[in-house]
């Protein structure tokens, strides 16, 4: 036999082992290399040493792109750097729908949690970063926002229900601050948290609207929208005509209460001033629920409908133009594509020798996956009705 024939034996042979398929990690870590060199980046050197996933996939790029690259404005950078971030945490990034232009939608000029100027001075935590909402999810549209390194930093891995018990610690104690974080703050970021977990309905119904949610951030708890697109009608010239509509589509038994929540809502909008507008309004109309006869009555409002109701309305305000234009419904099934909630944010599935821990449990009891999933709609706010503050 020529050594041709024993070669092409050998290699058909089916006693070979067979080579095993590059993992989800490495795979994804050479797609985030090949990117940084079509957009002419260099990744951070940690990720530069020889045979490294990241390594390899930069270095081919580059080969094959030369100087033929594109343009890396802001938001490409921000992508390539979320989706490096995601990639070293071993977390879930969902990569259809969050692209650049996603990012460059989500961007704001004001943090919704410390409501300081991002990036008005380097190393005081007010730098801008995107970071998940909800830590038990992950990197993935409607789970994102832009907020300061500061407050990102304060979340860490913590769930509403753990920054909540933390504004009665700081509360309890008369600390003026906490992780740099101040009770009135950390409320704000309990809240945020709050809208991309599936609570019941008595629970998301009990939660003061301290922080009106910023651009592109779902909603799944019906209530909380409900609650948002009616305190937006203040934002906007003629909210009590189209507030009268809406009420009249609510259930008889209800319709008592919420014209009292709603006057009572008015009066807070007329103190504020009719001159306030843009971000000033939005943050004191968010101030106005830390009344505590305002939260009493939407309560007692919101307890008498249920999650379908909720749902009815929201979808109602959104046709009589109440907070903002463009109100989008998500049925269940796209309610948190791209989350990993059964995950918990985790990138999956991971070889055994590159599975990373999951993320820390907050503090707290955090809703169960299967109470996530069971999410019957989702709203979202697009471009055009909740931009953050540029």
């Amino acid at each position: 036999m020529r050594s041709s024939d024993t070669l092409t034996a050998d290699l058909f042979d089916p006693t070979l082992a067979t080579v095993p398929a590059a993992c989800p990690a490495e795979a994804e870590g050479f797609e985030i290399g090949w990117d940084f060199a079509h957009y002419r980046l260099t990744p951070p050197a940690m990720h530069l040493k020889a045979g490294q996933a990241i390594q390899q996939g930069w270095l081919a790029g580059a080969a094959v792109f030369g100087s033929r690259t594109l343009n890396p404005t802001p938001p490409v950078r921000a992508w390539l750097a979320l989706r490096l971030k995601a990639w070293q945490h071993g977390c879930a990034f969902e990569g259809v729908q969050v692209t650049p232009h996603f990012l460059g939608q989500i961007d704001a000029a004001v943090c919704p949690v410390t409501r300081l100027t991002l990036g008005s001075a380097r190393g005081t935590g007010n730098d801008a970063v995107v970071d998940r909402v909800g830590s038990a999810a992950g990197y993935a549209a409607g789970n994102l926002v832009t907020l300061s390194t500061r407050a990102a930093q304060a979340k860490a891995t913590l769930d509403w229900q753990g920054a909540l018990t933390l504004v009665r610690r700081l509360e309890a104690s008369g600390m003026d601050t906490l992780d740099g974080l101040a009770p009135a703050q950390w409320t704000r970021l309990a809240v945020l948290m709050s809208f991309v977990t599936a609570l019941p309905h008595a629970t998301a119904a009990g939660l003061p609207l301290r922080v009106l949610p910023p651009n592109r951030l779902r909603l799944l708890n019906p209530v909380q929208a409900l609650q948002t697109v009616v305190t937006l009608a203040f934002t906007q010239a003629e909210a009590l005509p189209r507030l009268r509509a809406l009420m009249n589509q609510l259930p008889p038994h209800a319709k008592h209460d919420f014209q009292v929540f709603v006057l009572t809502l008015q009066a807070r909008r007329l103190a504020i001033g009719g001159q306030t507008s843009g971000t000033a309004l939005r943050q004191a109309l968010e101030d106005a629920w830390g009344d505590a006869a305002l939260q009493r009555r939407w309560q007692r409002f919101a307890l008498q409908l249920d999650e379908a109701e909720c749902e009815r309305l929201v979808r109602s305000a959104g046709r009589l133009g109440l907070g903002g234009r463009a109100w989008q419904w998500l049925p269940r099934s796209a309610a948190t594509d791209g989350w990993a909630l059964a995950e918990a944010g985790a990138a999956a599935p991971l070889p055994g020798w590159a599975r990373r821990k999951p993320p820390v449990k907050a503090r707290g009891d955090a809703p169960t996956i299967a109470t996530c999933k069971a999410s019957i709609s989702m709203f979202s706010s697009s471009a055009p009705v909740l931009p953050g503050p540029r």
